[in-house]
């Protein structure tokens, strides 16, 4: 055989291969292949990612790494899906390093790039105000759409291409705050904010003109002096709300310059309630619990002791530590030097849901659902439209289809949508409080809702908790498991257990009702076994799960007990005790218990009148309290495990059978084969949509016994017989690599056992 004719063999069985490849995919994914690769033939177009690093802290905070590889995976995903209009995706990153003349030389360059039909990013007032005044002309001519992080309307309010993933000041934060104000009845409120910051001055204004001029009784912008404040400026604040005792104190000065500011307000006996523009956990420790009274501040994510659910299912999926994106040391910082940074203990397996490495998760997936935004807008557009097209196409689907009221876009981790007029996120906050001597954080007692009419809603927080006593009888094909627990939930006079619909109660489709018995152990009240100010349920009955047998039976599954509120027009919002202070002893049969959690998540139903086609949503959130179970193996290992390896073993032993006796030696190895396939059949039957590792380990067995069976006809084949080097070569490779390759199967399998995820 010739050299060239091998290389015409090669390429031969590969396209043989590639052929078979194809035709072994699904339709869908023949179709996404098929579209992909269209794409690729295709020019591309490009999104213009815009972020900002620092190296003046001890430890990178891991924003700019987790929007990289966060919005790396969504392009993939769009490009495997034929791209943007039949074109492939570009992400083009643009850091300014917190530099001012660096930002404006990234815009400058986006905006210039005839490829971009879209951009995404930009977040700090002061430089994005600079940046757009600088390049003002090359803004109001430019088409593409451009979906910042700008929390003040006023900076790009004249740039119709500008969005904002970022809550309207003037239509969310401040509502929700006067309203706030409003209902807990603070008659003397004092702002105390920045001279020389845009978001300071724009809500330090808009207090005064929603809450009254006589409402607001001290108004002080502080200046600047490096990273500390003038002290007169401050001095003048002391003595001025000593003089005009407020009994509510808003800090729009941000964490950090809150934590300078406090000791000295609480030295000179100055303690109203206070409501922070920043968040309360990133204030010292020590500071916070020194302030003597309540604690406020506005949030849209990260909320007390509950996670984002969509967010923790994408976690579960891979490995947590490929979720860690905050801690990387960086070497340049000025700390170092000064001996002010310390080095962290080494943590062998990194927790990915710490309060920093979420804050940076969260800016991470903000940025990819708006990649996936632009790729759902331009989803139905021309496949010949060209880049201005595009971008117009973007636009008009961004103030119609993802309008507030008419439609949503639900991403991997949020939904999104616009205000059509001011083109801002619309995003209710939610209001977290510290009361005093807690210790933690949790939602407040009140909060709003927007609702269709566009006015803001006062609703509760429901104070919920779900001790789980037992879950048994897990049904893998029904998907269902048996769940006996307590509900204990504050009473406020109004809250009760007829407010709640659990969501995932299995439905029995003949008589159409849900399988669960609730007996009510305390209604409230005074009570000598039972808090006065609690109500206590106990639930039990069937409810669903979502299932993944990927792994089965090394299988980690995630059971959940799933709430919601039961009538539209009663919305509630659960806050759930410390994840420290929940009971977690649970009994089950069958399964490990790794751990617990509550997640919660928005949804939505959407609505089209038929009469008059105009679309509309109603939004409203649940929560999960989540039990993260593995299965437990050992009775897999006695009924499977063990008889395959005796199957196995039989079969590898009779290779050393006199090759006389050629029959028994056949004989043996088919029936080992056949008892595998018996095994197999005489297992429980699952419902899986993809191969088990059970069916993998199957499969292997029935192949490696093949195999077996083969080398053994071969090695008495005569004309085998012929090459005394090949039929020893077959020799080694029936005693030596068949049970070496059955050894990596074992620590394959061994690893999936001992995976913790």
């Amino acid at each position: 055989m010739t050299y060239g004719f091998a290389i015409e063999l090669r390429r031969c069985f590969a396209a043989t291969l590639a052929m078979f490849a194809v035709v072994a995919l699904e339709p869908t994914e023949r179709a996404a292949a098929q579209s992909a690769a269209e794409a690729a033939s295709r020019s591309p177009v490009h999104i213009s990612i815009f972020t900002s690093s620092r190296n003046d802290l001890c430890f990178d905070p891991g924003d700019v790494a987790a929007i990289t590889k966060l919005t790396r995976q969504e392009q993939e995903r769009i490009n495997r899906q034929g791209g943007i209009a039949g074109r492939p995706v570009r992400l083009h990153f643009f850091d300014d390093a917190r530099s001012d003349q660096t930002s404006i030389a990234n815009l400058r360059t986006a905006l210039a790039d005839p490829l971009a039909i879209a951009m995404v990013g930009m977040s700090n007032s002061n430089r994005s105000k600079l940046t757009f005044d600088a390049l003002d002309k090359e803004l109001r001519e430019s088409k593409t759409p451009f979906i910042s992080n700008i929390a003040v309307n006023s900076i790009f309010a004249k740039y119709p291409n500008i969005f904002t993933t970022q809550a309207s000041q003037d239509d969310e934060r401040l509502p929700v705050m006067v309203q706030f104000i409003k209902h807990m009845d603070f008659k003397r409120v004092a702002f105390v904010g920045l001279s020389d910051a845009v978001a300071s001055a724009a809500l330090g204004d808009g207090l005064k003109k929603q809450l009254g001029g006589d409402a607001v009784v001290a108004d002080h912008r502080l200046k600047q002096q490096g990273e500390a404040f003038d002290r007169a400026t401050v001095d003048a604040m002391i003595a001025d709300l000593k003089a005009k005792t407020p009994d509510m104190l808003v800090l729009g000065v941000g964490s950090n310059r809150a934590a300078q500011l406090l000791p000295e307000i609480v030295a000179a006996g100055i303690s109203p309630a206070l409501f922070l523009t920043g968040r309360i956990d990133g204030l010292p420790a020590a500071v916070a619990k020194a302030y003597p009274n309540a604690m406020y501040q506005l949030a849209w994510d990260r909320l007390p002791e509950a996670d984002n659910n969509r967010l923790r299912k994408l976690v579960a999926k891979s490995p947590s530590e490929s979720w860690v994106f905050e801690g990387r040391k960086v070497a340049e910082a000025p700390g170092w030097a000064k001996g002010e940074c310390k080095a962290r203990p080494v943590v062998e397996v990194p927790d990915p849901f710490t309060s920093a490495n979420m804050r940076a998760i969260g800016i991470g997936t903000q940025f990819a659902d708006m990649v996936a935004l632009v790729a759902a807008a331009a989803q139905s557009a021309d496949a010949n439209a060209s880049i201005p097209e595009l971008r117009q196409y973007i636009l008009d689907q961004m103030t119609s289809t993802y309008a507030t009221g008419k439609g949503v876009f639900k991403g991997s981790f949020e939904n999104w949508a616009f205000q059509p007029a001011a083109r801002v996120a619309v995003r209710t906050p939610f209001i977290v409080m510290l009361p005093q001597g807690l210790g933690r954080t949790q939602l407040a007692p009140v909060q709003f809702v927007r609702v269709k009419d566009g006015t803001l809603r006062k609703t509760e927080t429901l104070y919920v908790d779900v001790d789980m006593v037992k879950a048994t009888r897990v049904e893998d094909n029904d998907k269902t498991f048996f769940a006996e627990f307590f509900l204990s939930m504050r009473d406020n006079g109004q809250s009760s257990i007829d407010q709640i619909e659990f969501t995932n109660a299995f439905l029995d489709p003949k008589t159409n009702g849900r399988q669960i018995t609730t007996e009510v152990l305390h209604g409230g009240g005074a009570n000598a076994a039972y808090p006065e100010a609690m109500k206590v349920y106990k639930v039990a009955g069937r409810f669903t799960f979502d299932s993944d047998l990927a792994s089965y039976p090394f299988d980690t599954q995630r059971f959940t007990i799933d709430l919601q509120p039961k009538r539209g027009d009663r919305p509630f919002i659960v806050q759930p005790p410390p994840h420290q202070l929940r009971n977690k002893a649970v009994t089950t049969d069958g399964w490990d218990l790794k751990s617990q959690y509550v997640g919660y998540d928005e949804d939505f139903v959407g609505i089209v009148d038929a009469y008059t086609h105009a679309p509309s949503v109603v939004p409203y959130y649940k929560a999960s309290f989540v039990w993260i179970m593995k299965r437990q193996a050992t009775d897999y290992y006695l009924r499977v495990v063990v008889p395959l390896l005796f199957i196995f073993a039989v079969a590898y032993l009779s290779i050393f059978i006199p090759h006389t006796h050629f029959e028994a030696i056949v004989t043996i190895q088919v029936t080992a084969l056949l008892s595998a396939v018996a095994l197999y059949l005489s297992l429980p039957k699952l419902d899986a949509d993809t191969a088990t590792v059970s069916d993998r380990i199957f499969v292997f067995n029935y192949m490696l016994v093949s195999v077996m069976i083969v080398i053994s006809i071969l090695r008495v084949n005569r004309f085998v017989g012929r090459w005394p080097r090949l039929r020893d070569t077959l020799g080694l490779l029936h005693i030596f690599v068949v049970p070496a390759m059955v050894g990596v199967m074992a620590y394959y399998v061994y690893g999936l056992s001992v995976l913790d995820r």
